[in-house]
């Protein structure tokens, strides 16, 4: 594509080189530069793109965007167009040079502290379902329809993510249901996209190691409702008090969805079972194959989403209740012996609270529970004590162990666990999440239930900057066979 049609509408402070240029791609990754492509100089939090414009121009780089440009490549022979921020000019350029595919699909974006990926996935599940193609984009897997992509990112880069949905056009997808996380939002990855619809879950304390306060926190989820159109529409659960903040000066459609209050979208928990819930989700009841309120308001979400995008409600009240929990998300494990484990990505103090909650009222008398859970490193600290606290107090055996430490030491995160403990719960401490693991089934007598919690459908450990293969599941599977439970 010309460098004259692809910066068509991008604001910027001069070009300086030729405007028509050829560009035969695009990266902000100066190690996948090559002949003819086009490298966005992106200043990151970690790491600042503008010192590696040499080394793309090296590899052959015909075009770069930037917000200044370095002494050391004045004079090179391509193309600088230089911007207030890259990241804006990323998001348009690459919608721009796949054509605008979000325009040729109906993209609904999920955001929230909780919930995303379960409604994206359940959303993509339910179309399908009903004959239709689509495409996925969440924490544990990309789908161009029926064709599965390894997840990097809870949303990824404007490049990729225009990438994928030109082949999900391609493809014959119909829809494009995806998790839009703060850090997405901020960083202005999903700049350029056309959305038809926009839902929001929850808002509890998370990623403030990166916001820095809530109250930033919260406006990076009003950022995405703020830019919708009028033809588009917002649907927010109002149980939670920040729903209507979404709302105020959304310009888009409004509807709201409640288990408390007058909404245009209600459901009730009637009865819940090992096995399930029944639901009345409007004027119908509907049994549904999933466990807890929070799955109920999740539930809900899908059920008001598919409506807004035009379905018949009792197609969709249909197809609902044979939809299926999500990997590692109160995915149980059972042992010969009546134990259950539960495995679930629970990593926030909410969530851990709502999966406790649920847990609660199934168990019977007799059944003790036991957590098995820890924080991530380089994350959010204020939650460490929160998480700490509640399953001490919550769990007849808490044990304290690794999540994904990355670069910190994983003791320290514990030490910082233990401070939220109130005098008199007990807890226990195993770095080591394998050993913590067998210790829990160890402990466990016929019937009691394990929560392990913060990793669900992870197959790795970070430790460090290495991905060390790791699997709550396949652990605690292989201590059941290993004890004969």
């Amino acid at each position: 594509m010309i460098l004259s049609q692809l910066i068509k509408g991008v604001e910027y402070t001069s070009i300086v080189g030729d405007r028509d240029a050829e560009v035969t791609s695009l990266t902000y990754d100066s190690r996948a530069a090559e002949a003819g492509c086009c490298f966005f100089a992106v200043a990151g939090t970690a790491v600042d793109g503008h010192n590696f414009i040499a080394s793309a121009i090296e590899r052959g780089a015909q075009v770069v965007v930037c917000q200044r440009i370095p002494d050391e490549v004045k004079g090179a022979d391509c193309t600088f167009v230089v911007v207030a921020d890259t990241n804006l000019a990323m998001g348009d350029m690459a919608a721009a040079y796949y054509g605008h595919p979000s325009r040729e699909l109906k993209v609904v974006g999920v955001t929230g502290t909780n919930g995303k990926t379960t409604i994206a996935s359940l959303l993509y599940d339910l179309v399908q379902s009903m004959g239709y193609k689509a495409g996925l984009i969440s924490t544990v897997v990309y789908k161009v329809g029926s064709k599965e992509i390894v997840s990097t990112h809870t949303t990824p880069d404007a490049i990729r993510l225009n990438a994928m949905m030109r082949e999900m056009v391609d493809a014959g997808c119909d829809y494009c249901f995806m998790e839009c996380s703060s850090h997405a939002i901020v960083q202005q990855r999903i700049r350029g996209l056309h959305f038809k619809g926009v839902l929001f879950t929850n808002i509890t304390h998370e990623h403030l190691d990166y916001h820095k306060t809530f109250a930033e926190y919260i406006r990076a989820k009003k950022m995405l409702f703020d830019g919708l159109p009028k033809s588009a529409f917002a649907l927010v659960n109002i149980d939670d008090r920040n729903g209507e903040v979404m709302l105020q000066n959304c310009k888009a459609q409004c509807y709201r969805l409640s288990l408390q209050k007058m909404a245009d979208f209600r459901a009730k928990v009637i009865e819940m079972m090992v096995e399930g819930m029944q639901l009345r989700v409007d004027d119908r009841e509907v049994w549904v194959q999933f466990l807890g309120r929070f799955n109920a308001y999740n539930l809900l979400t899908v059920y008001g989403a598919a409506l807004l995008l035009g379905f018949d409600k009792e197609e969709v009240l249909a197809h609902l209740s044979a939809l299926r929990p999500v990997s590692g998300r109160f995915e149980t494990v059972l042992a010969k012996d009546g134990t259950t484990a539960i495995v679930d990505f629970a990593h926030t103090p909410d969530a851990l609270e709502n999966i406790i909650n649920t847990i609660d009222e199934l168990r019977t008398q007799g059944q003790r529970l036991i957590i098995v859970c820890g924080c991530g490193g380089d994350r959010d600290k204020t939650k460490r004590p929160v998480m700490g606290g509640m399953a001490s107090k919550r769990a007849d055996v808490a044990i304290f162990t690794s999540d994904n430490p990355r670069t910190e030491d994983p003791e320290q995160i514990l030490r910082e666990m233990e401070e939220g403990v109130e005098a008199g719960n007990r807890y226990l401490k195993i770095c080591d999440r394998h050993e913590a693991i067998k210790t829990a089934v160890m402990l466990a007598e016929p019937r009691d239930i394990i929560l392990l919690a913060g990793k669900g459908h992870e197959d790795y450990q970070i430790v460090g900057t290495e991905k060390l293969p790791f699997n709550d599941k396949a652990v605690v599977k292989e201590f059941f066979e290993k004890f004969n439970r």
